[in-house]
């Protein structure tokens, strides 16, 4: 796999928001690899928008934003108790991917 720079940056407001953290949090916990992430640009209709796919603990953020970062739909999925399934971290899996067919 390979490591690229987003063209934009997406706020720790928004991060934090997701995942009920402190956005004080967020750039510590990346940068450990406690908050982990995927990126996807959109195409045809979705084009300028990326989907922003980010783990921590048990639960999945999805923040679609614009060319300039900014949050425009978000949704989280916390799986609880319950550890995250290991499949939906993996960019090969299309049950991973929320915009993969199957």
């Amino acid at each position: 796999m390979n490591a690229f720079a987003a063209p934009f940056e997406v706020d720790a407001e928004a991060i934090a928001a997701g995942f009920g953290l402190e956005a004080s949090a967020v750039p510590d916990l990346m940068r450990t690899g406690a908050i982990t992430g995927r990126l996807y640009e959109g195409v045809g209709e979705d084009a300028g928008q990326w989907l922003c796919v980010f783990f921590f603990r048990n639960a999945r953020l999805n923040l679609v934003v614009d060319a300039a970062g900014r949050a425009l739909r978000r949704s989280t999925i916390d799986f609880g108790d319950r550890p995250l399934p290991a499949a939906l971290r993996d960019p090969r899996n299309p049950a991973g991917n929320p915009g993969a067919r199957r």
